[in-house]
C-alpha cells in the first residue's frame, strides 16, 4: 500500500543509483503525488463496441441489462453460484464461515493443500467460522518492530468459497417455469473433494486469493491479481491475442458464417468475466464449456428464481415487479429469456444465422447441433457484463465532493482526514495507489489523467513517471529490475506462497510484460504475446535502462554494453536521457549471463496494485485476506512488510518512522481512507442497487462435524444460506456492513 519509489528526477541521481549508491530517506516535505478526485474520469474506450459501421451492441441499455442478470442470476453456476456471490458486498465478499483455503493459487510452498492452524487456536481448515482472533494471519510480538520475535503464522489464505465441484455431465435447460426453476443445478457426478472436507463429507470448495471489489474495475488495464484477464477482449476466453484459436462467428453478407478474430482492447473485465463460470473452484463442475452454459441459460427467463425491485435502476422496467409495486410482494425475474435480450441488445451478424452447427466443437453426441448465438454465447457474456461494471464507478465520496484549496487539498474533510491523506501522501502511499483510481494497475486512464493533473502523479523534487509504457524499470530488494506497471510486491507473504505474475497462461507463455519485453529487445519477437509490450518507452521508465555514456555501468546498459536509440517513439518522453534501448546481443549476452543485473525482470510474488476506494467495505485486505481491519494494514506497512522478497521495492516498503511513531497518524490515514467511501455504495443505492441473491455462508455443522447433508448428495454438507434482499434505485435504509463486523456477528 504505502511504496515509496525512488525519486527520478536528475539523471545525477539515477548515476548514483545505477552506481549502487542511493539510500532511501523519508523526507516530510517531499509529499508525494496528490489524490484526485474520480468525477469527471472518463472509462477507457472500446473502439468498435458501440461505434463504428458495424458495432457489436446495437442497444447499449439492453446490454447492460442483460449484464447485470447475469451477473446476479444464481442458474449460471453448476450449483447455485452466481458471479454477484462473491461480489456481493460492496462488490467484494465479506463471509465469515468456509472461507480459508490451504496456501496460495500458486504456491511452491511444502505446506501447500494443507491447513494451518489459526491464530485463535483453533484447528482451522473446512467450514470454519473466522473471529477477530483469527487476524492477521503474521504476527509478531510488537507489530510495528519487523525485529520483534514472530508469535504466529499461516500460509492459509482467506477466499471465497465457491462450487462443490464434480465432473459435468448436462445442464437442464428446460427445468424451469416463468415463476421460477425448480432446479438450476447443473447434472455432475460429485464427491467429496480431497481437501475440502469435514470428516467423509464434502464442503464446497475456496479459492486461493481473496476477492477483489468490481466496484471501479473497469478502469483496470489488466484484471485478477496476476493480471491473467488480458486487456484485449477475444470474444472466446481470458487470453486475448495469446490464443491463436479465439474467435467469434459471424454471419456474412452472402449467407454463410464464418469464424473471425475479435479484438476489443480496453475489455479486460469481458476477458475476466469468462474465467469464473468455467472455474471448478469458483462456480462449475469441471469439463463444462460456455456452450453448454448458453444452452442452459438462453431459453431461460433472466433471473427466473429471484426477486428484482420494481425500481432497480437497470432492471426495474423489465421486472416482473414493475406495475405491482409493492415492496412487501416483489416478483420473481424479468419477462424476458435471455434468447430475447441478447436479441435485442447485439448486432444480428452475431445471432441470426438460422443453420446449427458444430461451431468448432461438437455438441454431445446425440444432442441438437448448435445455434450461432450458443456458439457466440462467452462474447454476449462477457462484453454484457462488462458494460454493466462500467456503470459500477464510485465518483461521489466525501473526498470526491469536497471543494479544494489552490493546493488542490480538499477543504471539506475533517481535520483529521485531511491530515491522514497529508500523511498517507508524506508516507509515500499514493506513490504506488496513485491517481483518481488510487491504483497504478488503471494504466490507460492514468496516462490520459496525468496530462492534465500533472499534480497527481508527484511533485518537481518526486515525480512518479506515468505513460502508457505496460513496462517500467524500479529499484526491488533483488535490484534494479524490470517490473509490469501497476504490480508490485509487498512482502506479505513469502515469495513462495504464491508465485502471481510469475505464472503462465495455458499456452506456456509468461502472463509478465517484463519478461516478455526482455524478447522483444533481444529481438525475439516469437517471445511477445501482447502487442503494447513493442510500444514501452524507456524515456518514461522509473529508473535508467541504457544510457548515451561510454564507460560500462553494473545495472544500467551503455556503449559500452551496445546501446541504440529507443525504437518507440519518444513524444512525450519524461527523461530524454533515457531514450536509450540495449542492442539486441547485448540483451542476448545478459540473458545468457546468470548473474546479469542488468536484465533482472522479477515477477514472481508480484501482484496487482488494488484501489482503496470504498476500502473500509473491502475487506479482508491483501491478496491472501490476511488483514481483517485497517488498523492491520496501517501496522504492516509501518514495519515495512512482513518478508523481505526479492521483487518488494527497495525504496517502497521499508521500516516507516512516519506511520510507526505516530499512533495518532495512522489513524487520521485511515480516516482518510473513510472519505474514499461512496455512501451510494454503503447503501446500495444506483447504480450499485441489485436483485435479491442467496449466498452460502459455510454448512450446517462446523469445522469438526458436519450435522445435514446436501440435496445434491448424501456425501456432501448442507448449506447454510443468507438471502440478501432485492434493493431499487433509492437503496437500503440499511449500510453495508464492513467486513469487521461481520466477524463480530459471526462469534
Amino acid at each position: 500500500m504505502f511504496h515509496k519509489l525512488i525519486n527520478a528526477c536528475t539523471l545525477a541521481l539515477f548515476m548514483q543509483v545505477s552506481a549502487g549508491m542511493f539510500t532511501p530517506v523519508m523526507a516530510d516535505n517531499n509529499p508525494g503525488p496528490m489524490p484526485l478526485s474520480l468525477q469527471g474520469v472518463p472509462i477507457p474506450p472500446v473502439p468498435g463496441l458501440l461505434d463504428g459501421k458495424n458495432p457489436v451492441v446495437v442497444d447499449k441499455d439492453m446490454a447492460i441489462a442483460l449484464g447485470k442478470a447475469l451477473f446476479w442470476d444464481t442458474a449460471v453456476g453448476s450449483d447455485g453460484y452466481a458471479c454477484a456471490s462473491c461480489h456481493f458486498s460492496a462488490g467484494a465478499d465479506i463471509r465469515t464461515k468456509n472461507q480459508l483455503s490451504p496456501g496460495g493459487q500458486l504456491s511452491t510452498l511444502p505446506t501447500t493443500g494443507v491447513f494451518q492452524a489459526t491464530a485463535s487456536g483453533s484447528s482451522g481448515g473446512p467450514n470454519y467460522t473466522m473471529t477477530h482472533a483469527d487476524f492477521p494471519f503474521f504476527q509478531l510480538s510488537n507489530p510495528l518492530d519487523p525485529g520483534s520475535a514472530v508469535i504466529f503464522q499461516s500460509d492459509d489464505v482467506l477466499g471465497s468459497s465457491g462450487t462443490f465441484a464434480g465432473v459435468f455431465s448436462s445442464a437442464l435447460p428446460n427445468d424451469f417455469t416463468l415463476a421460477g426453476p425448480t432446479n438450476s443445478a447443473d447434472v455432475c457426478s460429485r464427491s467429496a473433494d480431497p481437501v475440502f472436507h469435514v470428516g467423509a463429507i464434502g464442503t464446497r470448495k475456496v479459492t486461493s486469493r481473496n476477492a477483489p471489489t468490481v466496484i471501479n474495475a473497469i478502469f483496470n488495464y489488466r484484471n485478477f491479481w496476476d493480471g491473467r484477464a488480458n486487456n484485449v477482449f477475444n470474444g472466446s476466453n481470458n487470453w486475448g491475442d495469446r490464443d491463436p484459436n479465439a474467435g467469434i462467428w459471424v454471419k456474412a453478407g452472402n449467407g454463410t458464417v464464418q469464424h473471425q478474430r475479435l479484438e476489443l482492447i480496453n475489455s479486460s473485465i469481458a476477458s475476466l468475466a469468462l474465467t469464473p463460470p468455467l472455474n471448478d473452484t469458483e462456480m462449475s463442475c469441471a469439463n463444462r464449456t460456455f456452450k453448454d452454459i448458453a444452452r442452459k441459460m438462453l431459453n431461460r427467463y433472466a433471473l427466473a428464481g429471484q426477486k428484482v425491485h420494481y425500481e432497480d435502476s437497470v432492471l426495474g422496467t423489465l421486472s416482473n415487479s414493475f406495475g405491482n409495486q409493492d415492496p412487501g410482494h416483489l416478483q420473481l425475474g424479468l419477462g424476458y429469456t435471455y434468447h430475447d435480450m441478447v436479441v435485442q441488445a447485439f448486432n444480428p451478424i452475431y445471432w441470426s444465422y438460422s443453420k446449427r452447427d458444430s461451431f468448432g466443437s461438437p455438441a454431445t453426441p446425440g444432442a441438437v447441433a448448435y445455434s450461432q448465438m450458443e456458439a457466440n454465447f462467452p462474447m454476449f457474456f462477457g462484453l454484457s457484463i462488462q458494460m454493466y461494471i462500467a456503470t459500477l464507478v464510485s465518483d461521489q465520496s466525501p473526498f470526491d465532493q469536497s471543494a479544494r484549496d489552490s493546493n488542490g487539498f480538499p477543504t471539506e474533510l475533517s481535520a483529521t482526514a485531511l491530515n491522514g491523506m497529508k500523511q498517507f501522501m508524506a508516507s509515500s502511499c499514493s506513490e504506488c495507489h496513485i491517481g483518481a483510481t488510487f491504483t497504478g494497475a488503471t494504466v490507460a486512464a492514468n496516462a490520459q489523467l496525468v496530462k492534465s493533473h500533472p499534480e497527481g502523479f508527484g511533485s518537481i523534487s518526486n515525480i512518479i513517471r506515468t505513460s502508457s509504457s505496460v513496462v517500467n524499470r524500479i529499484q526491488s530488494n533483488a535490484g534494479m529490475t524490470l517490473m509490469d506497471t501497476g504490480f508490485s510486491s509487498n512482502g506479505v507473504s513469502p515469495d513462495g506462497a504464491d508465485i502471481g505474475l510469475g505464472g503462465l497462461d495455458d499456452f506456456g507463455a509468461p502472463l509478465s510484460f517484463s519478461k516478455q519485453y526482455l524478447q522483444y529487445l533481444a529481438g525475439n519477437n516469437a517471445g511477445v504475446y501482447d502487442a503494447p509490450v513493442s510500444a514501452v518507452s524507456p524515456c518514461n521508465f522509473q529508473v535508467a535502462f541504457a544510457l548515451n555514456r561510454a564507460g560500462p555501468m553494473a545495472v544500467t546498459f551503455t556503449q559500452a554494453d551496445g546501446i541504440m536509440p529507443q525504437s518507440t517513439s519518444t513524444d512525450g518522453c519524461s527523461v530524454p536521457a533515457f531514450a536509450y534501448q540495449p542492442a539486441p546481443a547485448a540483451v542476448k549476452a545478459e540473458l545468457a549471463n546468470p548473474n546479469s543485473r542488468k536484465t533482472l525482470a522479477v515477477v514472481n510474488g508480484i501482484f496487482k496494485i488494488p484501489g482503496l476506494r470504498n476500502i473500509e467495505l473491502t475487506g479482508p485486505y491483501m491478496h491472501n485476506g490476511s488483514m481483517s481491519t485497517l488498523d492491520q494494514v496501517l501496522e504492516f506497512y509501518a514495519r515495512g512488510g512482513n518478508f523481505d522478497t526479492s521483487g518488494k521495492n527497495f525504496a517502497a516498503v521499508f521500516q516507516n518512522s512516519i506511520l510507526g511513531a505516530s499512533p495518532e497518524n495512522r489513524a487520521d490515514i485511515v480516516e482518510f481512507l473513510k472519505s474514499l467511501t461512496d455512501e451510494r455504495v454503503r447503501y446500495q443505492k444506483a447504480p450499485f442497487d441489485h436483485p435479491s441473491i442467496t449466498i452460502t455462508n459455510g454448512h450446517a455443522g462446523d469445522n469438526v462435524s458436519i450435522t445435514t447433508a446436501s440435496p445434491l448428495s448424501a456425501d456432501l454438507a448442507a448449506d447454510q444460506e443468507v438471502v440478501i434482499n432485492a434493493v431499487g434505485a433509492n437503496g437500503s435504509s440499511t449500510p453495508l456492513q464492513a467486513f469487521d463486523t461481520a466477524l463480530g456477528n459471526s462469534q
